[in-house]
């Protein structure tokens, strides 16, 4: 397994084969090979583009919902983060140590939109017992990519 090459498909999946395969060091058919093998084995389960939404007229909200939930007995956590994460809203599920059990990020048109969720999907699953919901103000950083904001031109003072 190469995980220069995963790396690299990682940061930025629109490099052409020849590409990968020079920065890499392999040949074009050995990345060609590798990337069947990892989709095939689900080491790669898919691709993505990185959209700085607040850049577009599209209105959306990004939430981060910490869970606390009663494990199931021979299931434990796995059935419920499958219940949570089958809705559309949900962008990531993840298992965590710590006060809660679970992260949940969520996105959404509006504020309402975010608290409807919570309230009438999220807080009626039964092993779901509390919640804490944070909105997600400003965006710096994810999937090692910088949101760089432009930068404001300087004012000119005339004395």
């Amino acid at each position: 397994m190469s995980k220069k090459l995963l790396k690299l498909l990682e940061d930025d999946c629109t490099l052409s084969t020849e590409q990968l395969a020079s920065i890499a060091r392999m040949t074009p058919e050995e990345v060609r090979a590798a990337i069947q093998e990892y989709e095939k084995n689900h080491t790669i389960i898919g691709y993505q583009a990185l959209v700085d939404w607040d850049k577009t007229n599209e209105e959306s909200v990004t939430a981060l919902i910490e869970v606390n939930v009663t494990p199931q007995r021979g299931a434990g956590f796995d059935d419920v983060a499958e219940r949570i994460y089958q809705y559309d809203e949900v962008e990531s599920c993840y298992l965590m140590s710590g006060r809660y059990d679970m992260c949940v990020i969520i996105s959404g048109r509006t504020l309402k939109e975010v608290a409807l969720f919570v309230s009438q999907k999220l807080a009626i699953i039964e092993e779901v017992t509390g919640t804490a919901t944070h909105f997600i103000l400003k965006k710096y950083k994810e999937k090692h990519l910088v949101f760089k904001q432009p930068e404001e031109q300087e004012r000119g003072y005339f004395i």
